[in-house]
C-alpha cells in the first residue's frame, strides 16, 4: 500500500525520505540541531529540495556539521568553501555558519545545552498541528517571531522568523504533518 504524504513531499525521492524519516520528529541531539540550523539558514531564498540535493556535499564541506570545527574556520577555509560548487556559495551565509557555530556554543555554555535552550520555547513538548491542507500551514507564527528575535539578540544570523519556523518543523518542535499524512497518525 502506498504511503500518503504531505503534499510537498510527493514525487522526489529525497523529499520523501526526508519527510518520512526526519521532518516533524523530535530532535534533541546537539549535532543534529546545529545541522538543521545551518541547513535552514542556507535554505533562505532557495527551495528545500535544493538543500537536500546538496546535503551530502554540505556535510563533507562543513566537517559533518561539527560546530566546534566550524567555529574555528579561518579565511583559507572560507575561500575553499566559496570555491566549492557543491554547496551554497553565498559569502554571507558561509560567514553566518561560522558565527552561528560560535553563538551555538555560547548558548550551550550558558544553558547547559542548545537543546534545553531551544526546546524550552515549547515546554519540551512538540506542538502538534493537523492542518487539512498545505495552504493552512503557516510559514511563521508569533512563537517563531519571538524565537527569531531572541536568537538575533544572542548573535545568530540568517535566522529570520520563516527560517526559524522551518527549523521548528524540521526538528519536531512543531509537527505540521497534514491530517491525511501517514506520519500524522504515528504516536
Amino acid at each position: 500500500m502506498e504511503k500518503i504524504r504531505c503534499d510537498w513531499a510527493n514525487g522526489h525521492e529525497l523529499d520523501e525520505q526526508y519527510h518520512d524519516d526526519e521532518w516533524g520528529r523530535a530532535e534533541h541531539n546537539e549535532q543534529k540541531l546545529f545541522e538543521m540550523l545551518l541547513l535552514e539558514s542556507m535554505q533562505a531564498g532557495l527551495s528545500w529540495s535544493t538543500i537536500l540535493k546538496k546535503r551530502e556535499t554540505l556535510t563533507k564541506a562543513y566537517d559533518q556539521f561539527d560546530y566546534t570545527k566550524i567555529a574555528e574556520y579561518q579565511q583559507e577555509k572560507i575561500d575553499s568553501l566559496l570555491e566549492d560548487p557543491g554547496i551554497i556559495r553565498n559569502k554571507l551565509k558561509v560567514k553566518a555558519a561560522i558565527n552561528n557555530a560560535k553563538v551555538f556554543m555560547q548558548i550551550q555554555e550558558e544553558y547547559g545545552s542548545f537543546d534545553q535552550f531551544i526546546w524550552a520555547y515549547v515546554d519540551g513538548k512538540p506542538i502538534k498541528n493537523r492542518w487539512a491542507t498545505i495552504s493552512e500551514v503557516p510559514t511563521s507564527t508569533e512563537l517563531s517571531d519571538k524565537i527569531s528575535k531572541d536568537l538575533k539578540k544572542k548573535g545568530f544570523k540568517f535566522l529570520g522568523t520563516t527560517t526559524v519556523y522551518a527549523f521548528m518543523q524540521a526538528t519536531g518542535m512543531v509537527d505540521d504533518h497534514l491530517a491525511y499524512c501517514f506520519r500524522s497518525h504515528e504516536a
